[in-house]
């Protein structure tokens, strides 16, 4: 079995989409549109830099774009340079891009295994543009072809009336309910719930798609992570475009893993310093146990889903590979190296505060 040592959200350079969804953060923030730039590194030499002996181990990673993922033509060779080192990879797409899905069906079998895809189910632009087909078309094809996945829904007040109706399409194509995410307002600050409802009500409303990723989203929404966070060790962000890590959203400590990929990667844990209001993205970080006291779900349930044929949504492989722990994999610190890393992460991000300060960048 392959151990899961770490977690890597990674940023794709897109902000164009073939969609028009009414409650896309980045259409809001006036930031839809922006073909993917070019790279400044090589799929190659990304793939070098995401080794195994780099990173410690095998990595699960997650590709999104603030646009359509699929978008960027350099994707099919970065992926596959990825798999190529061993990782996982998961891959945020509304499934339409049917070229780059070929591309990617060319890999070789035993890199399909490692790879999944989260179909994020727009259910009324799909209608909109006539591509509900096709959309599960893909599906079927990524499934044939030995890969794992999951549907997704965003759960906004305006799809309220569709609840039956997308419960009844979803379960006679895919054999399974539809997972359920919760829309944040990206526009204000601490991302709150978008929804005119209070969060009783809209736990009400959605709660009836039986889905963990949303009961979990649920329990911790709009709660003050105060608990040692081990983001920044176990978990990171990841900008592919220029190599820019960090630990988290708030993160002020950043570091480039793509330029001297001799140089070693410094994984410092963000433990008590996390900014944000709440871990909106809690269904990856928080289920793979960035915060070891946190125990009521594992990121593999959160995608995976047994369907009424017996099949599930997650190949036997990935099954394994994500309903692992990262607090169980890795070794966590005593009091006093917790106290280390504290004053270590807070020295190092008033340092370079003070350095962006004199460049005139704060």
């Amino acid at each position: 079995m392959d151990k899961l040592i770490r977690f890597i959200d990674i940023y794709i350079p897109v902000t164009a989409c073939n969609l028009k969804c009414h409650y896309c953060y980045i259409a809001k923030s006036n930031r839809r549109g922006v073909e993917a730039p070019e790279l400044e590194y090589s799929a190659e030499h990304i793939g070098r830099a995401l080794s195994k002996e780099r990173l410690g181990g095998t990595v699960l990673f997650n590709m999104c774009g603030w646009g359509e993922t699929m978008l960027m033509p350099a994707l099919t060779d970065i992926t596959r340079e990825i798999l190529a080192q061993g990782h996982y990879v998961w891959i945020v797409t509304n499934g339409l891009i049917t070229k780059r899905f070929d591309e990617m069906m060319n890999y070789p079998k035993e890199y399909l295994e490692r790879l999944a895809f989260k179909f994020s189910f727009h259910y009324l632009e799909l209608k909109r543009i006539n591509k509900m087909e096709l959309f599960f078309e893909t599906i079927e094809k990524v499934k044939q072809a030995g890969c794992s996945f999951t549907i997704e829904l965003t759960s906004c007040d305006e799809l309220e009336p569709y609840i039956k109706e997308m419960k009844e399409l979803v379960r006679s194509k895919a054999r399974a309910d539809l997972h359920v995410t919760i829309p944040r307002d990206g526009g204000q600050k601490h991302y709150p719930l978008m929804s005119r409802h209070t969060l009783e009500e809209y736990k009400n409303i959605w709660s009836g798609f039986n889905s963990d990723m949303f009961d979990f989203k649920m329990s911790v929404w709009g709660q003050k992570r105060t608990e040692f966070c081990y983001a920044g060790s176990w978990t990171g962000l990841l900008n592919i475009s220029n190599g820019e890590f960090k630990a988290c959203y708030s993160s002020a400590l950043r570091q480039n893993i793509f330029k001297n990929i001799k140089k070693p990667i410094n994984f410092v844990p963000i433990g008590k310093h996390c900014k944000m209001a709440h871990c909106h993205n809690s269904h990856s970080f928080l289920a793979l146990g960035n915060i070891p006291e946190i125990k009521s779900c594992n990121y593999g349930r959160i995608r995976n889903r047994s369907c009424d044929d017996g099949t599930e949504w997650l190949n036997p492989r990935m099954k394994e590979f994500m309903s692992q722990r990262l607090c169980d994999n890795n070794k966590q610190e005593s009091p006093l190296q917790k106290f280390r890393s504290e004053i270590y992460y807070q020295s190092i991000t008033k340092s370079r505060k003070l350095v962006r300060k004199l460049k005139g960048l704060e």
